[in-house]
């Protein structure tokens, strides 16, 4: 996936004209197989919308702190997966799905909070590589290595990263994203928000396909 240039709520007030724009509110967790089968579509959306949005990405937490295994939940999510493969052709190795680690996607959405603190621009991009590492090489969700090598392959510190991820100030900042999913009212992953002076609509909920996302969106800007 190719690096996009992403402009996040936070750092919004470098652009004086950044109050105006309809800010995107992505929310979504890299363990979600639909946002994984979603990745190329929003990222087809956000680079043909550019500067008409700014960007607001959010971890909903699709099974944080879950104690059922892979192995339980194996014939739940294989059927998933099969689907989303399906529909997006996005690669899956299911060899992960024989094993004992827990199904808990809380470590996954702390990695990508401190990589949108961190190198906010290129958020969506390290989203997208914490996917393919559990989705389609198998990579152990629970180790801190899995994501601090992508957070140095995107040219992170290493030490930086890691001692944000290890840390309890990190483990409870995270609750924040998911306090804010639940908010705005989001139940379900991939959703796709917009809010335009004030005012916040759904343009898409679950998977869709980038073209569909983009007339909801100008259609939502024009109302």
């Amino acid at each position: 996936m190719k690096t996009l240039i992403f402009a996040i709520i936070l750092i919004s007030t470098m652009n004086t004209n950044a109050q105006d724009k309809p800010t995107l509110i992505y929310v979504g967790d890299p363990m979600c197989s639909w946002c994984y089968g979603f990745g190329h579509e929003i990222e087809d959306a956000i680079t043909e919308l550019g500067e008409e949005i700014q960007l607001e990405v959010v971890m909903g937490g699709l099974r944080p702190y879950n104690t059922q295994t892979m192995a339980d939940l194996k014939d739940f999510l294989s059927d998933h997966w099969k689907h989303v493969y399906e529909a997006s052709g996005q690669p899956f190795q299911y060899g992960i799905l024989d094993t004992k680690l827990l199904y808990d996607t809380e470590p996954a959405c702390r990695a990508v909070m401190i990589a949108r603190e961190l190198q906010a621009s290129t958020v969506m991009t390290y989203f997208h590589n914490v996917q393919t590492a559990f989705y389609a090489e198998n990579k152990n969700p629970h180790l801190t290595d899995t994501y601090a090598d992508i957070a140095v392959s995107m040219g992170l510190n290493r030490e930086t990263f890691v001692k944000k991820f290890e840390s309890k100030e990190y483990k409870a900042l995270i609750k924040n994203d998911f306090l804010r999913a639940s908010q705005l009212g989001v139940r379900s992953f991939p959703t796709v928000l917009l809010s335009v002076k004030g005012k916040t609509k759904v343009v898409s909920a679950g998977y869709s396909k980038a073209k569909k996302v983009i007339e909801n969106i100008r259609k939502i800007i024009v109302d």
